[in-house]
């Protein structure tokens, strides 16, 4: 499923919809953690569950500064990440459950490269929305290869 965020037309949608990606995030590593077999593979995810986090906290203090509106939790979109995770894990373990997350994290991909390269975007935010791309570009790549040797 491709995503349009980061193409929002305004500001604050913008950070509102990326704000709610990150939560979608979250809510598939938490399930996915418990979910792996291999304690390393768990250990990675957790710390890339805490750039996410970090993410969250930068589009928070957006959110206050750009007067967007929170949407706080995340979407219905959380089911369906987290909806594969459970049926990659019944279907084929630790490789299955890394893929299910690759596919994830090219929405979250898109969703910043979108924000980076988007010219309703605050220019403020421009530095952490490209680090945010490189940290979702560092998270696909390692899933993909710990997918493929799993």
């Amino acid at each position: 499923m491709v995503t349009m965020v980061g193409r929002e037309s305004d500001a604050k949608t913008l950070i509102k919809n990326l704000i709610q990606l990150e939560h979608d995030a979250i809510a598939a590593y938490d399930a996915v953690i418990e979910k792996l077999d291999d304690p390393s593979r768990a250990e990675k995810i957790r710390s890339f569950r805490s750039d996410h986090t970090q993410h969250l906290e930068e589009l928070n203090r957006l959110a206050g500064t750009e007067h967007a509106y929170n949407p706080g939790d995340g979407s219905m979109k959380s089911m369906l990440t987290t909806g594969k995770l459970a049926f990659a894990d019944m279907t084929g373990g630790d490789g299955a459950i890394l893929k299910a997350m690759s596919t994830n994290e090219t929405d979250t991909v898109t969703a910043y490269r979108n924000a980076s390269e988007n010219s309703t975007a605050p220019e403020a935010a421009r530095p952490f929305f490209e680090k945010a791309l490189a940290d979702e570009e560092r998270h696909k790549a390692w899933m993909d290869n710990a997918a493929a040797a799993a």
